[in-house]
């Protein structure tokens, strides 16, 4: 059973964006899953580096939007997901060498970070988005 339950105080109100979230909160699980049943370091790895690779595409849907319809909060917003992605990053080449290991602690930042993100940051922009005619 993994970390994150989806519910509807997740939703954005985007329904392209809230299948992304969807699906982060999915591989999450799924990478919480594989470290609970002990999965070889390949099996975690290659689960890291889905999420990191699917979380850059997922934000680069949000700065497209950001982009075409002028966010106000854009800057900020990108520099919450290079942020993460640098530490994501960070994390998987030191899992990678040895040097970490995929640890509740990381399990933690992952689950708090996608609550925060979504429920806070992501939330700015719902209504902003939905009123430029995206939903």
């Amino acid at each position: 059973m993994g970390m994150v339950t989806w519910n509807d105080t997740l939703s954005v109100g985007v329904q392209e964006i809230d299948m992304q979230h969807k699906k982060l909160v999915a591989m999450v699980n799924d990478l919480h899953d594989g470290m609970k049943e002990g999965k070889g370091k390949e099996q975690l790895e290659k689960l890291l580096s889905g999420l990191i690779s699917y979380t850059a595409t997922h934000f680069k849907t949000e700065e497209k939007y950001f982009d075409k319809f002028k966010y106000s909060e854009s800057i900020s917003h990108k520099k919450e997901h290079t942020e993460f992605i640098k530490k994501v990053t960070d994390f998987k080449s030191k899992f990678e060498m040895n040097e970490a290991t995929v640890t509740i602690d990381v399990m933690n930042f992952l689950t708090q970070w996608l609550f925060k993100h979504i429920k806070g940051t992501d939330k700015k922009y719902g209504k902003f988005f939905n009123e430029k005619g995206l939903k």
